[in-house]
């Protein structure tokens, strides 16, 4: 057994990596460790916004929230450059924000909104930032891990030094595109990140009951590609860890595979929490909770000193502030109009027609 593993797993060869607790000891640790909890505190700021509002039944897309999961957005975008390319899934709010993508685009988009970043045709399973190294998200389970594995590639044959970072849930290593991409970018050394998210559940389903007691970067290290194990909700240890995984990939090494142990607050897909309804216990959520990526930040924080008098408070309001301006941007921006129902949907090819309505290339 590993000391500190928070899964209490046996670990192979290489595969935890131990790296020393938040716990800032200089002027500069301080300051990163607090630029990056305001970056956290945004998000959450953002999502809570989000599930409030979610009831108003206007928000026309199903959401699925990164409340409890911000330490590894946070910390592994932190470790990229702006033309680095980030994709995501389902569940990709904060690595979109975490890699800097818009909010108002964003929010338009969850309204179905003509300036969405997705033009108002994806929803919040669709977001894309290109100006900021966001490629995308889908919904479909491990599909971008494919996806970002070809962007690898296509960077590696026009020789640019970007690194490219797939996030994806535990669920996806079940998926045989996992194994697929992970066999290619072995082979051809991609400059290729994968990211998972370990949060222990796959909508309902644990992850006890669909695999055997391992650790998940295991499968990635049976590719023969660096695999590591942290915690991710040491937002720190996170960053540590992904700088580590880009200085590899980046210098022509090969890919790495990181597995990030984190939990989701609120249900699967919506705004409420489930703690109710039998699959997981109050007690677990409570267990968790503690181990809030924000709260142990804030520990830290106090500890150091590091704001000042009414410093935290002046950021959430600002933080709402530009919340509640986005929002009321979206709710007032116009849908899209039915003319434009095929077009920012075909690229470069011969697009098909519907009732005499061609899609625009």
């Amino acid at each position: 057994m590993v000391p500190n593993d928070p899964r209490g797993l046996p670990a192979g060869e290489g595969l935890y990596v131990k790296i020393p607790a938040m716990a800032p000891k200089t002027k500069a640790g301080v300051a990163l460790l607090k630029d990056l909890y305001l970056r956290m505190l945004r998000i959450r700021a953002i999502e809570e916004a989000i599930a409030t509002r979610y009831s108003e039944q206007e928000m026309r897309c199903p959401v699925h929230l990164s409340i409890g999961q911000e330490g590894p957005a946070v910390g592994v975008c932190a470790a990229l450059k702006v033309d680095d390319y980030v994709m995501s899934t389902h569940r990709s709010h904060a690595h979109y924000l975490g890699k800097g993508g818009a909010l108002k685009p964003m929010l338009a988009e969850f309204y179905g909104r003509a300036a969405g970043c997705s033009v108002g045709k994806g929803g919040s399973m669709h977001l894309i930032d290109m100006k900021v190294g966001f490629l995308g998200a889908t919904p479909i389970v491990g599909s971008t891990i494919a996806i970002a594995t070809g962007a690898a590639f296509g960077s590696r044959l026009k020789g640019e030094k970007r690194v490219v970072v797939s996030f994806f849930g535990e669920g996806s290593t079940e998926e045989g595109v996992f194994h697929e991409a992970m066999n290619f970018a072995a082979l051809k050394k991609l400059p290729m990140i994968y990211v998972c998210e370990n949060n222990l559940y796959s909508v309902y389903s644990p992850l006890s009951v669909r695999q055997p007691k391992r650790p998940l970067a295991a499968l990635a290290a049976a590719h023969g590609m660096r695999s590591l194990k942290g915690d991710g909700n040491d937002v720190v240890a996170t960053l540590r860890l992904a700088e580590t995984a880009v200085k590899h990939a980046r210098s022509g090494a090969g890919p790495v595979f990181l597995e990030l142990d984190t939990y989701r607050w609120r249900e699967h897909c919506g705004p409420n929490y489930d703690n109710d309804i039998g699959y997981r216990t109050e007690a677990e959520f409570q267990k968790w909770k503690k181990r809030d990526p924000l709260l142990r930040s804030e520990r830290e924080l106090a500890a150091a000193k590091a704001f000042g008098p009414g410093e935290v408070d002046a950021a959430k309001a600002r933080y709402q502030a530009e919340i509640d301006e986005a929002f009321a941007y979206a709710r007032a921006c116009p849908y899209p109009d039915p003319s434009e129902l095929l077009t920012e949907v075909y690229a470069g090819v011969a697009a098909p027609s519907i009732n005499g309505a061609k899609a625009a290339a």
